[in-house]
């Protein structure tokens, strides 16, 4: 097999076994609050949105130590420790109890921190300048498909139902756990790329461990640990790092939005009729089919210098605004706050479930948009830092993730959809800052080199 083939099978399997994990773990997030809300047991007192605010803000602190634990154990027994944890909290809604509950957000908080570091450091170090926009594209889709099987089968198993039984919640875990495991075991189908497959500007130590993390054979443990904790807090104030960081940061914010908010949004609005749980479910395939889309269409795109990443960004937020105001009119603006019954408001519009539908497929789409751009502008500014990089991004878009779980506590839905506006605009702003400095740069070396 070629070098080239062989990175391109890596970053294949990287796909499916984040596939199979979040499969489980999104669907996990999309239903927990209404699961949450239907819990017979009186014991039981925790709330979905402060379990995912915890999650995320223990991910964000354990983001700057995370490079230290790839750099100790590598990437690969990284990720699938780090699946084991993600395994234990799904598997907790099988019988849980409010300890439990919570323990197990802090563990996926930490695990989540080193999953996604080690993520993008297979990603880079199996990449070039000439293919990490490829790859890239070819990830988020298959981590998306996720989104779509997962509630297909929520959709199926719930159809029709306007109360969770406790064992329609037993049947739907255990399955998500065993999916969720089988994800974890596929990254030990994850090989070193081959030397000789390095570009001509790296060495075979940057190549095979990624000079963020590749340290002497003599080098201790412990300096390894600490100069992986170094390089991320010095990575974190660059000002290519803070340019990124709103737009980073947006991505935290409506990730928390279309992953947690909006699918019980749907599932509070009684004007859907008995149908409104399972189209949870729905949402969640047509955010799939959204991201999958994005993620396929922008890869091959930058594979072929179809377009620049300022214009897929563009079309991101410009997705996103239609996809906010949609919502705005077709949802009543106390559904995230609704208990099990719904809410009785009514929206601006009479509530139909084809917008509804439109504006998952517009918010998946637009997701796509930002993260397919973010990971391959990261990739390529920090190439021989990917580790620590990566860490970084993953610490501001979920310590934004954390802060937006925690208001969904507490804010309406016009002013949870306000933020999003503000912030994206923001972000985009920033987007094309950090891109037209990444080409002045190329072009400036592209002269220097003549």
């Amino acid at each position: 097999m070629s070098p080239e083939r062989k990175r391109l099978l890596n970053i294949i399997v990287l796909g499916f076994g984040f596939m199979f994990m979040f499969t489980a773990f999104q669907t996990c997030g999309n239903i927990e609050q209404t699961v949450i809300k239907s819990f017979n047991s009186t014991e039981f007192s925790g709330s979905g949105y402060t379990s995912m605010a915890i999650i995320y803000g223990v991910f964000s602190a354990s983001n700057l130590i995370a490079p230290s634990v790839v750099a100790v154990i590598g990437p690969q027994l990284s990720m699938f420790f780090s699946g084991l944890l993600y395994s234990g909290y799904i598997a907790m809604f099988i019988y849980p109890y409010t300890w439990s509950f919570y323990t197990a957000s802090v563990l996926v908080g930490i695990a989540a921190a080193v999953l996604w570091t080690a993520q993008g450091n297979v990603l880079t170090i199996n990449s070039t300048d000439g293919t990490i926009g490829r790859n890239s594209g070819i990830f988020w889709a298959l981590l998306q498909f996720s989104l779509f099987f997962g509630n297909l089968y929520i959709y199926c198993a719930w159809h029709g139902h306007d109360h969770i039984t406790d064992k329609d919640r037993q049947t739907v875990f255990i399955s998500l756990t065993v999916i969720s495991l089988v994800g974890c075991f596929l990254f030990f189908l994850i090989r070193k790329p081959d030397p000789e497959s390095a570009p001509s500007d790296l060495s075979e130590g940057e190549l095979i461990e990624d000079s963020s993390i590749a340290t002497s054979p003599h080098a201790s443990l412990c300096s390894q640990a600490l100069d992986a904790f170094v390089k991320a807090c010095k990575m974190l104030v660059t000002k290519e790092m803070l340019l990124l960081s709103v737009s980073i940061g947006y991505t935290g914010l409506e990730l928390t939005f279309f992953s947690g908010v909006y699918g019980t949004c749907i599932g509070a609005m009684t004007q859907f009729g008995q149908d409104a749980k399972g189209l949870i479910g729905l949402s969640g395939i047509f955010i799939g089919i959204g991201e999958i889309l994005g993620g396929g269409v922008f890869g091959m795109l930058n594979k072929y210098n179809c377009f620049g990443r300022n214009q897929v960004v563009l079309l991101g937020i410009i997705t996103h605004f239609v996809a906010f105001y949609l919502i705005f009119l077709n949802i009543a603006s106390d559904a995230p706050l609704a208990s099990e019954a719904g809410t009785a408001m009514q929206a601006f519009i009479s509530p139909s479930v084809e917008v509804a539908l439109l504006c998952s497929f517009l918010l998946g789409l637009g997701d796509s948009c930002f993260n397919t751009q973010l990971l391959s502008i990261i990739g390529f500014m920090f190439h021989d830092n990917s580790a620590p990089a990566f860490a970084v991004f993953k610490f501001i878009q979920s310590i934004m993730a954390a802060v937006a779980f925690f208001y969904s506590n507490y804010l309406l839905l016009h002013w949870q959809l306000l933020i999003l506006v503000l912030v994206g605009f923001l972000g985009s702003l920033t987007f094309f800052v950090s891109e037209w400095v990444v080409q002045s740069n190329r072009q400036q070396s592209d002269y220097d080199s003549i």
